[in-house]
């Protein structure tokens, strides 16, 4: 079973690949074969890297690997959770003070494919959900949110628990070619919050490769 396991930077995803036992390290015959790519920040090299990789690794499930900032104080940093539904929460437009998405214009209908009442879900989570994380809501944007009127028109508008800029490429590309994936993030700061000496970046990082290791210690025993 090939596993990819994908993050914005290198630093997401190192200490896993340094702690990967023998046997999940691609080309050693084992059962399972955890692959490492690096995206880049953002959207479009995110959609860009993922595809390339489904070409040429063609994986049976992939790992979104990162952190994230949350909406909510009922997520403790470094809490680890799982995206359930990721919204594309700053594609659309500001108009007389209120937030229109691509749905809210009619540009795109709320259950085109890959969307599902506008958001776009992981229909493979409650299979691959082995350490019973939390699940939350996610929103994807393109710039770092830290005006306040902004955060509360994206919980409103989403109910959004967390935001990062790379989730919606994880469930648009894997959604449209039927490869299961799951988003696994761990919460670094709160969003709006830009003074870093109150982030936990290092613990997060920590703590999401943590628990992908025995995720991935789970999936060896079912492979």
């Amino acid at each position: 079973m090939k596993v990819l396991v994908t993050a914005a930077t290198a630093a997401e995803w190192q200490p896993t690949a340094a702690a990967l036992p023998t046997s999940m390290q691609p080309n050693n015959g084992g059962t399972l074969a955890v692959f490492f790519q690096t995206t880049g920040v953002g959207m479009l090299p995110t959609a860009f890297h993922l595809q390339q990789s489904m070409l040429r690794i063609r994986p049976d499930i992939v790992i979104q690997l990162g952190i994230a900032g949350t909406f909510t104080a009922r997520l403790p940093l470094s809490t680890v959770v799982v995206v359930a539904h990721e919204f594309l929460a700053d594609t659309g437009v500001w108009e007389q003070q209120t937030w229109k998405d691509m749905f809210d214009l009619q540009l795109v209908a709320p259950n085109e494919t890959p969307f599902q009442a506008k958001a776009l879900s992981n229909p493979w989570l409650q299979q691959y959900n082995f350490l019973n994380l939390p699940t939350v809501i996610g929103a994807t944007v393109a710039q770092i949110s830290t005006d306040i009127n902004h955060i509360k028109q994206l919980q409103n508008h989403y109910c959004a628990d967390i935001e990062s800029m790379e989730g919606a490429s994880l469930h648009y590309v894997c959604s449209m070619l039927q490869i299961p994936f799951l988003q696994l993030r761990a919460i670094s700061n709160l969003v709006g919050v830009r003074d870093k000496t109150q982030w936990q970046i290092a613990p997060a990082i920590q703590a999401v490769n943590h628990t992908l290791l025995e995720w991935l210690a789970q999936l060896a025993k079912q492979s």
